[in-house]
């Protein structure tokens, strides 16, 4: 029997103009491409697909029930972008034990963790 496989997720908004345009500059896809009725935005293998939806508010009211985490090589630069950007920030970049972390807020207000990981955690995470 296959294993089931998540491959991608859904962004609704009332501007995916916009949202896209920020996914593109922050986080550079390897992918990046329009479709019919929505944008795909590749990441690794996995996919953002931002769709324009009329039955949601323009921004996101819970945030914090899905977090999007991209592992970045340098998340310095990154942040950089995004401040560039005019990105808003729930928590700037931090250092926990040799791995950095930010949290983003995209402009429909979902939240984007930045984190690159230390080769020492990211060895503890594969030995399990």
């Amino acid at each position: 029997m296959a294993a089931n496989t998540l491959t991608s997720i859904l962004l609704a908004s009332t501007n995916p103009d916009k949202l896209r345009a920020w996914y593109v500059q922050a986080l550079e896809p390897d992918v990046d491409a329009d479709q019919d009725k929505y944008a795909v935005l590749g990441f690794g293998g996995f996919y953002v697909l931002i769709d324009s939806r009329e039955d949601i508010g323009d921004s996101n009211p819970e945030p914090g029930r899905v977090l999007l985490n991209f592992e970045v090589a340098d998340a310095r630069a990154v942040v950089e972008r995004l401040d560039a950007a005019g990105t808003t920030w729930l928590a700037g970049l931090e250092d926990r034990d040799g791995s950095l972390f930010a949290t983003a807020i995209d402009p429909d207000g979902n939240y984007v963790q930045i984190i690159e990981l230390s080769e020492e955690h990211r060895a503890a995470m594969e030995a399990g």
